[in-house]
């Protein structure tokens, strides 16, 4: 792995705010501040034996107010039976009703954590429509400058205000609050985790090129193709690194870096070819020293992985398993795991 970061001649990382920096104005876009005002309003979805008796699942309304202006949106929330304090997720979905394909509820409550479900579509329709949601009210004429960001930010701040409820909540763990998503959602989930560090946990699945993957010398989806196809997930100044990655001052291992200390876990799939997994390992290992310097264990594997082998015991988690392009229940097993032996 040392030679593959020699030969791809990757930035040195910096310090984590230096590296946030040059990732916002050159990438995602400046995130947003937090709100002036913020509430929220909590109802009971269902009242019969949901999920087997495992949980309950309630509806919040989160209320925001920004740039004087106010936005409500939707997410639900899966709570286990019992007194708690649980550890969390917040996945940021691609399904707003649950169980979906992305998450398989009752397998989470079966492990003792809760859940906020947070479908993007409630806070910005993923397409270059700058008036839509959320998108609306920090660009209320739908135009941006070069360093506004874009859709991924909107959705990686939407996922922020579920901590800021559940710090209300002394049934929820804030000690293990995690954020997770999958392809798209997966780079928002890193993001998220990069400018949050309330977030003490955060993974990524298949999250490929502008997420967890090296940019340079890529086999697989290139900035060329994202920003062919969506523009509107990034800022506009992203389009200056088209075929020009190697004079790129950042790399994807700056966002896994910019975590620390909090925990990190990376799953990719083998044939997943678009996604890259070997870029997605190599961006791990490079941002390893992020966490050496604050004695810590980063990444623990300097070997190409092989299908199937997770390695878990640092604070960097890689995981290589079978198949394709899509978020698995033992992708969820994995993560559970990550957390727990930490």
């Amino acid at each position: 792995m040392e030679n593959s970061v020699t030969e791809r001649n990757l930035p040195s990382l910096l310090a984590r705010e230096d590296m946030l920096e040059i990732l916002q104005r050159e990438e995602y876009g400046y995130f947003p501040s937090s709100p002036e005002k913020i509430s929220f309003e909590k109802k009971q979805l269902r009242n019969d034996n949901v999920f087997g008796g495992k949980g309950k699942l309630w509806e919040i309304t989160i209320s925001v107010t920004v740039r004087g202006k106010d936005f409500s949106f939707p997410v639900s929330l899966m709570l286990p039976e019992g007194e708690g304090p649980f550890p969390f997720f917040v996945n940021i979905n691609f399904e707003k009703n649950i169980p979906n394909f992305y998450f398989p509820a009752e397998e989470i409550l079966d492990n003792g954590f809760a859940a906020f479900n947070l479908w993007y579509g409630d806070i910005t329709a993923d397409n270059g429509d700058f008036t839509d949601g959320l998108a609306g009210v920090f660009y209320p004429d739908g135009k941006r400058n070069d360093t506004d960001c874009g859709k991924i930010a909107l959705w990686a701040w939407a996922a922020c205000r579920c901590l800021d409820y559940a710090e209300t909540q002394p049934r929820l763990d804030m000690k293990k609050a995690a954020v997770c998503g999958h392809s798209r959602l997966g780079k928002t989930a890193l993001l998220a985790g990069a400018l949050d560090h309330r977030f003490r946990f955060v993974h990524s699945n298949c999250s490929g090129c502008s997420g967890a993957a090296i940019s340079r010398d890529t086999t697989g989806e290139k900035i060329e193709d994202i920003c062919r196809n969506f523009p509107y997930w990034f800022c506009e100044n992203y389009k200056k690194y088209v075929n020009n990655e190697k004079n790129m001052p950042f790399d994807q291992h700056f966002l896994i870096a910019s975590i620390a200390p909090n925990s990190v876990s990376v799953t990719s799939a083998s044939e997943d070819d678009w996604a890259h997994p070997e870029n997605e390992q190599l961006s791990c290992f490079a941002a390893s020293p992020a966490y050496e310097k604050l004695g810590l264990i980063g990444f623990v594997c300097d070997k190409k992985a092989g299908i199937g082998e997770s390695f878990f015991d640092g604070n960097i988690g890689y995981s290589l398993r079978q198949g394709k392009h899509f978020f698995s229940r033992n992708d969820w097993h994995g993560i559970i795991r990550f957390i727990n032996s930490k």
